[in-house]
């Protein structure tokens, strides 16, 4: 499954309704991540390839959205982005966190498995 291209109304029919809502309610219905970005941002494009492997990596169990900061003024100012990349990650409960800056790939993967995906290594093991 490839990133998916995020406009404001996709945001708000598919993560949340910022014009309806006041409290964080998440629609999705899986984990995600949005990545803000911009085409001409040299990190943006370095952290690209590792956020559609994992994209790959993690089908099914979660979504990677992208939101071109110079498109959608409205998604970056509601997040008060300042600096690209700046990294979403939405758990299914709870407030979502921010993070900026190119992330390498293992930095990516311990924060999925640690806030996002971490059900199943929370599961103990079975033994008899």
């Amino acid at each position: 499954m490839a990133t998916i291209h995020l406009t404001a109304s996709g945001f708000k029919e598919k993560v949340f309704d910022y014009e309806t809502q006041a409290e964080w309610n998440y629609k999705g219905e899986a984990p995600a991540i949005i990545d803000f970005y911009a085409d001409w941002c040299g990190p943006c494009k370095m952290i690209a390839p590792m956020l559609e492997e994992l994209s790959d990596e993690y089908k099914g169990d979660l979504v990677i959205y992208k939101v071109d900061t110079e498109a959608e003024f409205e998604l970056a100012g509601i997040f008060g982005i300042q600096s690209i990349p700046s990294l979403l990650f939405i758990p299914m409960e709870g407030q979502p966190l921010m993070q900026a800056g190119a992330l390498p790939k293992s930095a990516l993967k311990e924060i999925i498995r640690k806030h996002l995906i971490k059900a199943e290594q929370d599961q103990p093991a079975f033994t008899a």
